[in-house]
Order: C-alpha cells, then sequence, then structure tokens
C-alpha cells in the first residue's frame, strides 16, 4: 500500500457560537491542511498520482474559505465552524472529486486541519 500526503493552506476567521471563552469572540486562523491518501498500485509513470495534481484538487476545495469569515458560510450556517467541522467538510469535498479520472484506485485517507502548531483535527471514514 502507498500512501501520499500534501498540505496546503488558507487563512479565515470564524467564532464559535456558545463557546464559554475567548473562541466566541471573532478571531482567524492560518489553516494547514494535510490530506492523505493511499492506493494499492502505481501508474505507468510509478506514481499514484502526480503531488500537483493532488494539491490542485485540495485548494479546490478549500479555496472558497479562503480569506472568508467562515461563520456566513452556508456550510456553516447549521455547524460552528470548528477544526473539526473544516477536516469533515474538506474531506467531503475531496471524497467526491477523488473519484475521477486521474484518480482511478486512489482512497481518501485522512485530512487534518491544524489551527495552530500544536492544535489541530483529524477526520476520516
Amino acid at each position: 500500500m502507498f500512501e501520499l500526503t500534501v498540505e496546503v493552506q488558507f487563512s479565515a476567521a470564524h467564532c464559535i457560537r456558545g463557546h464559554p471563552g475567548r473562541c466566541a469572540q471573532l478571531h482567524g486562523h492560518n489553516y494547514r491542511v494535510v490530506v492523505s491518501v493511499r492506493s494499492e498500485r502505481v501508474g505507468q509513470q510509478g506514481m499514484v498520482v502526480d503531488f500537483a495534481e493532488l494539491k490542485r484538487v485540495c485548494l479546490e476545495v478549500i479555496d472558497p474559505l479562503d480569506h472568508t469569515l467562515l461563520n456566513e458560510s452556508p456550510v456553516f450556517a447549521e455547524v460552528n465552524p470548528t477544526a473539526e467541522a473544516l477536516a469533515q467538510y474538506i474531506y467531503g469535498g475531496l471524497a467526491g472529486k477523488l473519484a475521477t479520472t486521474p484518480f482511478d484506485g486512489v482512497q481518501l485517507g485522512r485530512v487534518t486541519v491544524y489551527e495552530s502548531e500544536r492544535c489541530y483535527a483529524t477526520y476520516w471514514e
């Protein structure tokens, strides 16, 4: 089994509705998103998938979130825009994109969203 990992970044603001502390206040993060995929085989070029192609689809999913107030996104109208919710949302967006060529045989492994250097959430199915 092969596992490939790419990292992308975006910046956004949010507040956590109902939080008893400072996170209830509007604040921002420079999010780091780590995406891992896996496959049992490589293609004719000896790669599972080109890193640039994997990064491109990751950016397609997160670009609508970049430099926004996450709370105003319809995605987070009912759900707080926490690192957990972001990881799950990004995972769902990527799952659909990986079901197309050139990702034949590539399975989404996990998505990790870092709010800071030492605080992150991971989602996988």
